[in-house]
């Protein structure tokens, strides 16, 4: 039954009808028809009553009438055929087969045919019914219509509405075609208004297809320009329509015909410019009408943004360039009588003040690369009518000086609902767009290339930096924002200030734009000509001068915060200052600072100067003096004494405000309060910033103010906020570096930074976080240290990485031990936490942890990097005795305790134990001592852990290496020759030259000579000429007579420690023999008697400085071993070097509070080898190595932390022997800047594994685990050579300045 009767098609007629009207709604919000069919396609899965509809059950009955006996018979074939189809998973397999062969089937070919041929009988009915009916209801309407004549700016033609909107209905080919003739200008007004209204009617899809759409279009154009508003709007309206429900290759046609008939009203019309006090009012016909147009594009412009991608790019190219079409109209007025005429940029800065259209347009590079093409081929005029629009702003803020009259245009045109303005605001407007226009175009390659562009009337071409300069001065003359809202957009502030420091702040953001605009002469001679004329006593040509100053304030700091712009301001000469003399613009930003802090400029003295004025130049001065280069420059001026006299003054006077009362002025005294918190916050950040360099912390600690520097600091830690507008980085950096001293940590300590982190750490490691609810069990851990505590672990090793911070933390401090400790007890300080985690030496201990192997492997793991720096390990274990109790656990770990031939048993706990006794108990480098792995063997028939275990000394052989060859004997070489041949060379002045150049071709062709002998008669000759020189000796010459008493004097524990691990060092390289240890230890009494004869008596209360030296004195054990255990040549040769500038740096022990420092700096527990030979690393590294300085910033480690670590130990278990001799020579024989360089040299042969480390979160554990593998003095000696080249006239000069 696939036939159907007319007496079927009158029944369809009335089941489709009964259907659409149904589906209305859906159908009548689709945006387009493409929508209405999708909707329609997937009805049956969104519509609930898709199958209740008459019209479905309908067709539904039809098909099983058709089909069904085909289904059946073809059901029955495939069941037959082997079963196949029959069970199981096969059914889908049988549906799919029955459907196929229904398809294919005659039956089914003839009901398709015939249902369609029905369905389109049907349909065409049903379409000449809707026509007859509405023609017959606009008859029927006609004279009850009432329409508006004049439409007010904000209704809503050109808004963009639905296809559905009206009644949906199709149209033929021929009633197009006579809607085209209809609207021919020649016809009557009324036929066109009421083709119109059809075509507003008919769906977009068949006007833009059909074969009269070009006559149509003319036509429709021509409609868009009539006077008449009842033919322009709803041509626009047709326009409107076409473009929100049309994909781009059809829209591109609509909207690039609406820019042709904008860009010809402009033509013909001539709208006259209002000059003078004549106003515009967009209310009047010709102006309302195009603003409507205008607007329109505007809508569509910034819309299409989100769609023209996934056309081909000749489809947008025809968008943007209809648009820079419009825009490059511009009528030539040559003599000043000529009328100035109305532009298409006027009416679209009014619309889009902001130019938000093409901040999108400019946003993705599909488009930009087009856009930027296009105006450098064929519209530059667009760029150039911009830059242009900016001039001639920047002159009438010449001419015009009455900051009322130059700020009325932007106060009045964010009024609301306005409709009238003046010339002048039309202008500013104009301004606002074009500036927005090229602050989007300056910050791309391509956009720059446009530059330099000529501008009539001017001779030279326009560069960038003269656009710049040209931005520069509107900000000078208009520095006060706006107070009120400025913009149609309705929160956009527009004030020339604002929009011209958003266009610097975008340049400032990448070095590459900065480099090209910003970082040239003439702009910063532009930004520093106030500063350079107020600081000469002259008066600023300016109208605001706080405000203005503060601005520039503002970009002087974000250019100082890039290398680019610090370098610039430090070692540029490129200001004229006094006397036509070229200064640097550090320089004078500097001292414009001391005179606004100290109050000494005469035209900025009021009573009620900002300090906020203030505050902006000492961010600037903070971000060079944040950096070792900057500090360097600006060091002379003392400025941190400055700013800590000013937080002084200021925190005695924030005393001193009085209290409010009742009945008095409160809300004055509260405000002066608060001001002067504000000031008093800020000196102490920027005295806070000086702590980001060594040198700078000497400095800070010298002002007295560190304590409440610190303290400041711990509470913007606590709340994670950044040091300042300019940095990306939190505290990390600045907390590391003061931790690596003792009046750091001090500070730190008393802040209660130490408290706050212990406690995070142990709620963290024990408590699990228990205000997070449990939704799952807490997976087991399954690395050592698992990632919620990794934080707080690198934390503990930054603040524990020096050994003055643990001799200042855990000095004469004693472990709790106590006999019983509650769940709920908390650590809150080091030695609270060495006591839980490491000195698990008890029963009640380990009870009281609630994760006794996860947190106990924690304070192992911290206990081995702390061990790891000599002198640390030496305090511990001479407080708390921390081999003992390690071999205790050890021993307590064995299957059989009673027994001797018992296996330790292997767990997490005793493989951490094993390496943490071999490191403390072999000393050697990476060649010359094996730690064993943490890791457990994997493979069949391997030993999980082959390493030997030990509960008792000795360490087993196996994890001590062959030692290295030392040459005990002179051998015929060509140093021992030059030094056997010059008998006396103090008189000599060439001879210490001649020793240099010697030693380094040796020392690159055969290093492996200078060991043993040679080096000890090598140094006992070149310490012995330069202490014997007047001009070499930096110290006053010593004199040192051996006290009776010497072998009275007493050693300390620590001091014992120390020369129990130098005689099993020296034992093992074959140096020493056992009985080398009295005469080791009374070099030592020596040693010791000698410096604290020259030590200051000081009333410090660092622990530090309470008995001599804390720690050992690893140079004198050093030379002890070169000297092969000989005490009077040793002794010797230290009291000789002690007279030379090297000893300041390579022996600490030597420069311990010396009474060769001026008092502060002896005071001040800094060594000199952090705030002198580490800053000029970390100067160095920036310079030479950026991306190992780069890596150290991000991980919150400090290069200074681990040049004091290895420096002071004397690069103990971390070089070979060889390698430390060489250092040592190296200091004494090229001098001590050489310190620097090695450093340096290590840090770039380390840089691999430092970029890796770093991606991986355990820099700092690997560099104070790991030795330095594969380093040889030998390889990288030429480096050092290219660096004392470059650097030592800084480096050394400021040395020999300590």
């Amino acid at each position: 039954m696939s036939q159907l009767f007319a007496e079927d098609e009158v029944e369809l007629q009335s089941l489709v009808k009964q259907f659409l009207r149904s589906i209305s709604d859906k159908i009548s919000s689709a945006p387009s028809p493409e929508c209405a069919e999708e909707i329609l396609l997937h009805l049956e899965e969104t519509d609930k009553d898709f199958h209740n509809y008459e019209f479905v059950k309908y067709l539904r009955q039809y098909v099983e009438n058709a089909l069904g006996s085909v289904v059946e018979e073809e059901t029955n074939n495939l069941t037959r055929e082997d079963g196949q189809h029959a069970i199981g998973s096969g059914h889908d397999t049988l549906i799919h087969a029955v459907t196929q062969r229904t398809r294919d089937s005659a039956e089914y070919q003839q009901m398709i045919h015939t249902l369609k041929n029905t369905m389109i009988t049907v349909v065409e009915s049903l379409k000449n019914k809707f026509e007859d009916d509405q023609l017959r209801k606009e008859e029927m309407h006609h004279e009850k219509q009432h329409r508006q004549s004049n439409i007010q700016f904000t209704d809503n033609c050109s808004d963009s509405g639905s296809s559905f909107s009206q009644s949906y209905g199709f149209f033929r080919q021929e009633q197009l075609q006579v809607l085209a003739e209809k609207l021919d200008s020649n016809k009557p007004k009324e036929v066109r208004w009421e083709a119109l209204k059809v075509l507003c009617r008919a769906p977009t899809s068949d006007v833009l297809s059909c074969e009269s759409w070009s006559s149509l279009r003319r036509n429709l154009c021509v409609a868009l320009s009539e006077p008449d508003p009842d033919l322009s709007d709803n041509a626009l309206r047709f326009f409107a329509k076409s473009l929100s429900s049309s994909p781009l290759n059809v829209t591109r046609e609509i909207y690039t015909s609406l820019a042709k008939s904008v860009a010809s009203s402009f033509l013909s019309h001539k709208l006259s410019f209002p000059s003078g006090s004549a106003t515009i009012d967009i209310n009047r016909p010709e102006i309302s009408r195009l603003l409507k147009q205008i607007r329109l594009m505007n809508d569509f412009q910034k819309e299409v943004t989100n769609f023209w991608i996934r056309h081909p790019e000749k489809y947008m190219e025809e968008v943007i360039e209809s648009t820079f079409s419009l825009l490059s109209y511009h009528h030539e007025h040559g003599s000043p009588g000529t009328e100035r005429v109305l532009e298409p940029v006027h009416l679209l800065a009014l619309l889009d003040v902001k130019a938000t259209w093409f901040k999108k347009w400019m946003h993705g590079y599909y488009s930009r690369a087009v856009i930027l093409r296009l105006l450098e081929r064929k519209y530059k005029s667009v760029a150039v009518a911009a830059l242009q629009q900016c001039i001639k702003y920047n002159e009438s803020c010449e001419r015009f000086t009455n900051e009322t009259t130059e700020s009325g245009e932007q106060r009045s045109i964010g009024l609301v609902q306005r409709s009238v303005y003046s010339g002048k605001e039309l202008e500013y407007c104009c301004f606002v767009h074009s500036l927005c226009v090229l602050g989007k175009l300056v910050i791309y390659t391509n956009g720059r290339k446009l530059f330099p562009i000529k501008i009539r009337k001017y001779k030279d071409p326009v560069t960038l930096t003269d656009l710049i300069v040209i931005l520069l001065n509107i900000m000078f003359k208009h520095p006060r924002p706006l107070d009120r809202d400025c913009s149609h957009t309705g929160s956009d502030v527009v004030s020339p200030s604002t929009l011209v420091m958003e266009v610097l702040w975008m340049l400032c953001e990448q070095t590459e734009w900065a480099a090209e605009c910003l970082y040239q002469t003439p702009v910063i001679e532009k930004l520093l000509a106030p500063v350079i004329a107020l600081l000469n006593g002259q008066k600023a040509e300016l109208k605001s001068p706080a405000a203005t100053l503060s601005l520039i304030a503002d970009i002087l700091a974000r250019i100082a915060n890039t290398d680019r712009g610090l370098a610039l301001f430090l070692f540029e000469k490129n200001l004229a200052a006094a006397h036509s003399e070229r200064t640097f613009a550090a320089h004078i930003i500097v001292q414009f600072t001391q005179r606004l802090l100290d109050k000494e400029l005469p035209s900025l003295c009021e009573s009620d100067m900002p300090h906020s004025l203030c505050g902006a130049f000492i961010l600037v001065c903070r971000q060079m003096y944040n950096t070792c280069e900057g500090l360097q420059v600006l060091r002379p001026y003392g400025l941190h004494k400055a700013l800590a006299a000013a937080w002084k003054k200021t925190s005695t006077l924030s005393e001193r405000v009085q209290t409010p009362v009742p009945g008095g002025d409160a809300g004055s005294s509260t405000q002066e309060l608060q001001n002067m918190l504000i000031w008093e916050e800020t000196l102490l950040d920027s005295l806070l910033n000086f702590a980001a360099t060594p040198k700078g912390l000497l400095l800070l600690q010298q002002t007295g103010a560190i304590n409440e520097c610190v303290s400041y600091m711990f509470s913007r830690f606590t709340k994670k906020l950044q040091v300042s507008s300019c940095e990306k980085f939190g505290y990390g950096v600045m907390v590391t570096q003061v931790a690596a001293t003792a009046p750091g940590v001090v500070a730190l300590h008393s802040s209660g930074f130490i408290r706050a982190l212990v406690l995070e750490l142990w709620s963290v490691l024990e408590c699990s976080g228990d205000n997070i609810r449990v939704v799952r069990p807490k997976p087991t851990p399954i690395d050592p240290i698992d990632r919620s505590c990794l934080k707080s672990f690198l934390y503990l090793v930054n603040l524990l990485s020096s050994s003055q911070s643990v001799w200042e933390l855990l000095g004469r401090q004693p472990l709790a031990n106590k006999s019983e400790y509650t769940l709920r007890e908390m650590p809150t300080s080091i030695p609270d936490l060495i006591d839980r985690l490491i000195a698990m030496n008890s029963d009640v201990k380990i009870h009281s942890l609630f994760h006794y192997e996860e947190s106990h492997t924690f304070g192992l793991r911290l206990l081995n990097v702390l061990c790891c720096n000599l002198d640390s390990f030496l305090l511990l274990e001479s407080q708390y005795n921390i081999c003992s109790m390690l071999l205790q656990s050890q021993m307590g770990n064995v299957t059989d305790p009673d027994s001797s031939e018992g296996n330790i048993i292997i767990d997490s706990l005793s493989v951490e134990r094993n390496h943490v006794l071999v490191r403390v108990s072999v000393v050697g480098g990476p060649s010359e001592r094996r730690l064993p792995p943490r890791d457990l063997q994997e493979g069949e028939g391997e030993h999980p852990y082959p390493w030997p275990w030990f509960s008792c000394y000795p360490v087993p052989r196996c994890y001590t290496l062959d030692p290295p060859d030392i040459l005990h004997t002179s051998p015929d070489s060509e140093i021992s020759a030059f030094l056997s041949s010059w008998k006396d060379p103090k008189n000599d002045g060439s001879w210490m030259e001649a020793c240099r150049t010697l030693y380094c071709k040796v020392m690159a062709s055969k290093p492996s000579v200078l060991t043993g002998k040679v080096l000890a008669d090598l140094l006992e000759k070149v310490v012995a000429h330069l202490s014997n020189s007047a001009s070499e000796c930096f110290f006053s010459p010593a004199r040192y007579k051996e006290e009776k008493t010497v072998k009275n004097a007493v050693l300390s524990s620590v001091e014992q420690l120390g020369i129990n691990t130098c005689l099993k060092y020296g034992i093992y390289l074959r140096l020493l023999k056992e009985e080398a240890a009295n005469d080791l230890a009374l070099l030592m009494k020596h040693v010791k008697i000698f410096l604290s004869a020259q030590r200051v008596k000081t009333s410090s209360e660092l622990i530090t400085h309470q008995e001599g030296y804390p720690g050992h004195d690893w140079l004198a054990s050093t030379v002890f071993l070169i000297m092969a255990g000989n005490i009077e040549k040793s002794l010797c040769l230290l009291v000789s070097l002690s007279s030379l500038l090297t000893s300041a740096f390579i022996w600490p022990a030597r420069i311990h509070a010396s009474i060769h420092f001026p008092k502060e700096v002896a005071e001040s527990g800094i060594p000199p080898v952090y705030w002198c030979t580490a800053h000029y690393v970390e100067m160095l590294l920036k310079a030479e190595v950026p991306l190992v300085h780069s890596a150290f910033k991000m991980s919150g480690f400090t290069p200074s932390q681990m040049c004091l670590h290895w420096l002071i130990q004397c690069f103990w278990n971390y070089l070979d022997w060889t390698e430390i001799c060489h250092y040592i020579c190296t200091c004494v024989v090229m001098g001590p800047d050489y310190q620097v360089y090695m450093c340096v040299a290590i840090f770039k042969h380390l840089q691999p594994d430092i970029l890796q480390r770093t991606q991986s979160q355990e820099l700092q554990v690997f560099l104070k685990e790991e030795p330095i593998q594969g380093f040889s003095f030998t390889n990288h000696l030429e480096f050092m050579g290219v660096l004392e080249h470059k650097y030592r006239d800084i480096v050394l000069a400021d040395m020999k300045m300590i």
